[in-house]
């Protein structure tokens, strides 16, 4: 069996670790407790989340037993890594909301009936909601030196910018104070998280040394980019949630299925429980055949399915091909062609009655109503996959799909739609 270290290695999941080699020897001595942490700054994870996510179920599947974290505490306070101005700050009720949220999310991913190495899920809320500041200050605070502090990179650039609040300047005592106490409940002696949380991360194995003389590990995970130069998880809508309601499934598998070739394989390493075998093969396929898109099916597929079940991963593949003239377009589920529409150029009318060339241009999918009559005289104009060959045809109530949608086609590859109402 491939060492799991040598696997994350393999698949690039491996940015700074406190002592690889001492790592490496617990793990294969016994099974050793991981944590990572989510805090509630939002109603649903983003793609970003999925890499930590995923590397949990990993190390669960190698034996380990994972933790996940949901920022309970961390939550009403905001880490300002990565942020140059101060969070604004959450009501109690709308972080206890997002927390159960969050909850649901993270614990889809892990196992909490494998034995023996069951996940478990906790809040840091149940220990820190205890503490009272004398108690924070005198046996948490005081184990935290300020210049240290300071020199962290997220302090300084805010400090040298428009300054940082105690309150968000207090988040990295009370995540370490979180390693402290997984520590010493269930013996966790590692924690995960990307590379933007290294200073918070070994903070809390400093604080485990400090204060237990316990000897824990640190291990960040590298932050995604693309090849492009564009930032990765951001579609057109803004960022790609894991809740549907957020980012439909429709949309999910579409982000995946569109990856540049420079990228597919290491989101294929990064976010699928394929061998490296398979992968290999995967990059002989990018490398032989770009145009068959084999990749980038397979990365769509595995991960649409992971998150969202076989049901909608079949709804998505459907609606794909549907749009193409490859399916049955009265078939699709409302919500499923909604949201298929919603990627796509689209014109929204009151009502119907407008000759298709008209629809052609307000949808956007042609630049003019004139090149919308050349489209169709050329017979590159479909109404719901259907030629239409007459410039003055007017789509009727018998065309509408789930009694308010038209799906548009210039030529084989360009889908706009049209919503009545």
């Amino acid at each position: 069996m491939t060492d799991i270290l040598d696997d994350l290695a393999w698949r690039g999941l491996i940015a700074q670790s406190t002592d690889l080699d001492a790592l490496r020897a617990s793990m294969a001595k016994e099974s050793i407790t991981v944590y990572s942490g989510f805090d509630p700054t939002a109603p649903s994870l983003h793609i970003g989340h999925f890499v930590p996510l995923l590397t949990l179920r990993r190390l669960q599947l190698a034996g380990h037993r994972p933790i996940g974290l949901v920022g309970g505490a961390t939550g009403l306070i905001g880490d300002p890594s990565g942020r140059n101005t101060e969070r604004s700050l959450n009501s109690t009720e709308v972080v206890e909301d997002w927390v159960e949220r969050l909850r649901g999310q993270v614990g889809r991913f892990l196992d909490f009936d494998a034995q023996p190495n069951a996940a478990l899920m906790v809040s840091n809320l149940d220990w820190t909601g205890e503490l009272t500041a004398i108690d924070f200050l005198r046996d948490i605070g005081k184990h935290f030196p300020v210049n240290r502090m300071l020199a962290r990179e997220a302090v300084s650039a805010r400090l040298a910018g428009d300054g940082l609040s105690y309150t968000e300047f207090s988040y990295q005592i009370l995540q370490s104070y979180d390693y402290l106490e997984l520590f010493r409940r269930y013996n966790c002696t590692l924690q995960i998280g990307g590379s933007d949380q290294w200073g918070n991360i070994t903070a809390g194995a400093d604080l485990v040394r400090r204060v237990e003389g316990g000897h824990v590990h640190a291990l960040t995970l590298p932050l995604i980019t693309k090849a492009d130069g564009t930032k990765f998880g951001k579609t057109a809508g803004g960022a790609l949630w894991l809740d549907p309601e957020m980012t439909s499934p429709y949309a999910f598998y579409q982000y995946f299925l569109n990856s540049d070739d420079r990228d597919v394989i290491h989101y294929l390493k990064v976010f699928t429980f394929r061998s490296r075998e398979e992968i290999e093969e995967m990059e002989k396929a990018v490398a032989e055949r770009p145009f068959a898109r084999e990749a980038q099916r397979a990365l769509a597929e595995e991960l649409t399915e992971l998150l969202h079940g076989k049901q909608e991963l079949d709804a998505v593949v459907a609606a794909s091909k549907a749009l193409f003239g490859q399916g049955a377009l009265e078939e699709l589920p409302a919500a499923t062609l909604a949201a298929a529409l919603a990627e796509v150029p689209k014109a929204v009318v009151p009502a119907l009655g407008a000759p298709l060339v008209d629809l052609l241009a307000d949808s956007g999918l042609v630049e003019s109503k004139s090149a919308a009559r050349r489209a169709v005289k050329e017979g590159g104009a479909y109404l719901n996959n259907i030629k239409i060959t007459d410039e003055s045809y007017a789509p009727t109530a018998d065309d509408l799909l789930a009694g308010r949608f038209l799906v548009l086609r210039r030529g084989k590859k360009s889908i706009g739609g049209v919503e009545v109402g």
